[in-house]
């Protein structure tokens, strides 16, 4: 639902606000005002105009409904508010969702190729030595502290998970310092931009992040990769359901609206739809 934004509308120097009428409900200037709150806009104008339009809409929405007897029975524990149930409702029934066959899928997929690659991933183990960034004589500590870890680790790798356990002060101590598989974003930024760029295996130098110095492997790069079709192609299909649904609310939208009585504001969404 709407959450109200910084740009509450001052009273004092808002423009007039006219009284708007529905096919003769009316939709009252106060109404605009509560409604401003949760539309940012570059001028109170503008704001107003966003507001009438989306109480225009709920407002048609809400007469249509109660035109098909969509409005009775609704439950009154329901944590949906009423209006927004009865609108549910509404669009439910006359603007379906599509059905889209395997081929349009596939004839999607074959053209938007390049949408559907999996992304680089790195499996990796870590060692944290945490630091406070205003410390510097505890970051020292702790670098130095990850040079030791790397120096002992290129005679013994096979010992990482149990110095893991012992020195890290990250959660995934209890794991062998295991990460799993990352992808790029899921980290510190400074962090992710070290890691990425190292090779398989120990890294030579501690990396650096805001929580500390880290002692990293890599296990393993797994590079990004075009997905196949079959692997996507649930994804592809609600993708187009999805796409459907969207474009059938808004043609239902514009048609109630060419066909409203709508007075006191200029509104021409549904004009040339």
């Amino acid at each position: 639902m709407n959450t109200p934004s910084n740009n509450e509308p001052n009273e004092n120097t808002a423009p007039d606000i006219a009284e708007i009428k529905v096919n003769g409900s009316v939709i009252t200037p106060d109404q605009v005002v509560r409604e401003m709150q949760y539309h940012a806009a570059e001028s109170p104008e503008v704001a107003i105009q966003k507001s009438s339009e989306v109480l225009i809409i709920q407002e048609l929405l809400i007469q249509k409904a109660k035109e098909l007897g969509l409005d009775k029975d609704v439950p009154e524990d329901s944590e949906t508010p009423k209006q927004e149930a009865i609108i549910s409702r509404l669009i439910e029934q006359e603007a379906k969702k599509p059905l889209v066959m395997e081929d349009e899928c596939e004839k999607y997929y074959n053209e938007n190729k390049e949408h559907f690659i999996s992304k680089e991933m790195l499996e990796l183990k870590h060692i944290l030595l945490a630091a406070d960034p205003k410390d510097e004589a505890l970051r020292a500590e702790a670098k130095q502290k990850a040079e030791g870890l790397i120096a002992s680790l290129s005679d013994s790798i096979d010992e990482f998970e149990a110095l893991a356990k012992e020195h890290s002060d990250c959660p995934s101590n209890e794991t062998g310092g295991s990460l799993g598989q990352i992808t790029r974003g899921q980290t510190t930024p400074e962090f992710d931009e070290a890691v990425f760029e190292l090779e398989e295996g120990l890294a030579k130098d501690p990396v650096e992040s805001k929580f500390g110095y880290h002692v990293v492997f890599i296990n393993k790069r797994i590079p990004e990769k075009q997905l196949e079709f079959e692997q996507v192609k649930e994804d592809v299909a609600h993708m187009l359901i999805e796409f459907g649904q969207r474009k059938s609310i808004s043609l239902y939208i514009h048609k109630l609206i060419d066909e409203a009585e709508i007075e006191g504001v200029d509104f021409e969404v549904g004009k040339h739809a």
